[in-house]
């Protein structure tokens, strides 16, 4: 059966302008974990000149008739900027078969583009059942077209026989891969699989317009995304993302106040003197946090301690494309009571 890596949709990458090539550099990138990363180790070895390397990254069928016709076919190419889309898989006869959907802009050494795109097949042999030597994943063939316009838009939804995904698994894809690179170290006390987008985060589609568009204007859509980031004893973490129609995937930001809070006696535990706002702080880390999608807020909960009579609550609502802080409330004493009050409130009418 045939299942959607959805991890392995790349990022779009930013397109090189114009400059010397000494100061353009491609990264060099050699890793055969899926097949994702292969095709962008291919084209790294090519931007790179390395062409033994790319040459390498085929297995019997190779691209050319030998390894000279092969250089030659790039010999105008300066550099490659190459983007993937969600990887389909298949299983058969002791072997994972791998198709990867492909676009790529090709610079030429006189600054001439051209666009492609298209397909890449891999295969890897059940690693389990393999003697010496051992045969990596390797790439099979490429079938790519010329076209024009956007590199996003030359690049296949899907390839093979997988059905084509949907927008929200394509932004899934997008959020768990970004997710990944950006919290990878930091984040804590999850499944394994997490720090390689591994891991089904909570998701939801918030439809919207802007406050300037009338009722004849079609609605937005941005797919919200919501992933762990840790537990302890009694809170939670978490990180959430946002995809909107044209892919771009951003950490969603919370604005909170940043308070001064006096004691009497300067005594923690004692009564509350005072409670004020001095500032306000950004925070991409919310604690026992959750989405309401009736009312498109977003809400936390920290307990400063375990029996939850000194915390903190927080209330974003999504207007005009953005998560705005609406409400905030706060418990500082330590009295083992829930004494919540109001720091801020634009949520209630007067």
């Amino acid at each position: 059966m045939k299942r959607f890596c959805l991890a392995a949709l790349a990022s779009s990458a930013v397109m090189a302008a114009a400059a010397p090539a000494a100061a353009q550099e491609a990264p060099y990138i050699d890793d055969r974990s899926d097949a994702s990363q292969l095709v962008k180790s291919l084209y790294s070895a090519i931007s790179r000149h390395e062409y033994a390397r790319a040459w390498d990254y085929f297995g019997e069928d190779k691209p050319a008739k030998d390894f000279d016709s092969f250089v030659k076919g790039y010999e105008d190419t300066d550099r490659v900027t190459v983007i993937t889309g969600p990887v389909s898989e298949e299983g058969a006869a002791g072997s994972r078969f791998f198709e990867v959907p492909v676009a790529i802009q090709a610079v030429g050494k006189d600054g001439s583009e051209r666009m492609f795109g298209g397909c890449y097949s891999a295969r890897l042999t059940q690693p389990q059942l393999q003697e010496p030597p051992f045969a990596p994943m390797h790439l099979v063939k490429g079938a790519l077209k010329p076209g024009d316009g956007a590199l996003i838009d030359l690049l296949p939804k899907s390839c093979g026989d997988a059905p084509v995904p949907s927008d929200q698994e394509l932004a899934l894809a997008k959020a768990k891969k970004t997710f990944a690179a950006a919290y990878e170290g930091i984040c804590h006390n999850l499944d394994p699989t997490v720090s390689m987008g591994g891991w089904e985060p909570q998701s939801f589609e918030i439809r919207y317009k802007y406050s300037y568009e009338t009722e004849s204007d079609p609605e937005r859509s941005v797919f919200l995304f919501q992933f762990p980031c840790g537990s302890g004893a009694y809170n939670t973490i978490e990180v959430f993302y946002a995809v909107d129609a044209y892919g771009e995937t951003k950490p969603v930001t919370f604005a909170e106040p940043e308070l001064d809070i006096r004691y009497e006696n300067d005594d923690y535990q004692g009564k509350l003197k005072s409670m004020t706002i001095i500032g306000y702080r950004s925070t991409d880390q919310l604690v026992n946090s959750g989405y309401d999608a009736e009312k498109k807020t977003i809400y936390s909960y920290s307990k400063w301690r375990g029996i939850g009579d000194a915390s903190s609550v927080g209330t974003w609502i999504f207007r005009d494309g953005a998560f705005s802080l609406v409400k905030y409330e706060a418990d500082p004493t330590y009295d083992g009571e829930e004494n919540l009050q109001t720091v801020l409130d634009f949520e209630t009418g007067p």
